[in-house]
């Protein structure tokens, strides 16, 4: 019945209208966020380089869905290719999938993440800025600083594990068409996954 309910509120969520500032085909939002070790990082920082936004809470079944070894893998794969990605927890204090940066710092160890850096948006101001809205909520900025695709990460829009090896994973594809040179050819999608808690 929970994961019933949790499925019927990410559709309910993804049929919600686009709040969405970071628009595909326009210049990606600026931003400035402290990550897990201190660090302040800017999207300024990666000039000239493909970047993914993976917005997370550790807690979300759709996420867990993916950190099953399919995360972890399109990751280091991204990361091989000279990608830079950008994990983003944006849940307010005290709200499910908000967490410290010890926390988010053994999480990543204790699971095999491959972040460049894992960032704490306490304030939301960057979820805001990009109208994430889910966990996972993918954007994908090519080496331009323009959006290149923005949604889900992929095709079946459920928490099941099962799903990632059937489903079409449109992160991997719009990476692919980058790296050979073309346009996107799935530019946007409607995300799922749990809300965003600010």
């Amino acid at each position: 019945m929970m994961k019933h309910l949790l499925i019927a509120s990410s559709f309910l969520l993804a049929a919600a209208p686009s709040l969405a500032a970071a628009v595909v085909g326009q210049p990606a939002p600026a931003f400035s966020v402290a990550d897990s070790n201190g660090r302040t990082v800017s999207l300024a920082d990666f000039k000239g380089k493909t970047v993914v936004l993976e917005w997370t809470d550790p807690e979300c079944p759709f996420v867990q869905k993916h950190y099953n070894g399919a995360m972890q893998k399109l990751q280091a794969d991204a990361r091989r290719d000279g990608v830079v990605w950008l994990t983003v927890n944006s849940e307010g204090a005290g709200k499910q999938g908000a967490v410290s940066a010890a926390q988010a710092n053994r999480y990543v160890r204790s699971n095999g993440l491959m972040p460049a850096a894992y960032l704490l948006d306490t304030s939301g101001a960057m979820a805001r800025a990009y109208g994430a809205r889910t966990t996972p909520h993918m954007f994908v900025i090519n080496k331009e600083g323009v959006v290149a695709y923005a949604g889900g990460i992929d095709s079946i829009p459920s928490a099941d594990p099962a799903d990632t090896g059937r489903a079409q994973n449109f992160v991997q594809l719009a990476l692919s068409d980058l790296k050979a040179g073309k346009a996107v050819a799935t530019p946007s999608t409607r995300p799922y996954g749990c809300s965003i808690k600010f």
